[in-house]
């Protein structure tokens, strides 16, 4: 189970990250063998399926994205906690409310991201 103190925690050093577009601290979450989809995949790269396989693939893609949005910042605005999992929902780029679901594997790594966007 994961916890709201490991919750809050994982959310505080996530979206800091972000905010400080330190890349290697946004990786870091992240397990080798991640798991990750995403509608954005399609608008920044040539992946038409929506899924990336493997930390480095990921790292490459988040990178195009702090490198598309220089002014990124996102703002936190609930954190859900499951049995294995973190759902964020944070305002994210081009007025963009976004909810992503994190599961976690027994590392206490992320091995599995789904990424949802709604236009506010």
């Amino acid at each position: 189970m994961i916890t709201e103190e490991q919750a809050q925690q994982f959310a505080k050093n996530w979206i800091d990250a972000w905010n400080s577009h330190d890349i290697d601290a946004v990786i870091s979450h992240y397990d080798d063998d991640i798991e990750y989809f995403s509608v954005f995949l399609t608008k920044l790269t040539n992946n038409t399926e929506g899924v990336l396989h493997g930390k480095e693939n990921v790292k490459d893609y988040l990178t195009k994205g702090l490198q598309a949005y220089p002014d990124l910042h996102f703002s936190l605005k609930n954190i859900f906690m499951g049995v294995k999992s973190i759902t964020l929902e944070y305002q994210s780029v081009n007025n963009f409310l976004a909810a992503e679901v994190f599961e976690l594997n027994n590392k206490g790594l992320v091995s599995r991201v789904q990424c949802h966007y709604r236009q506010i």
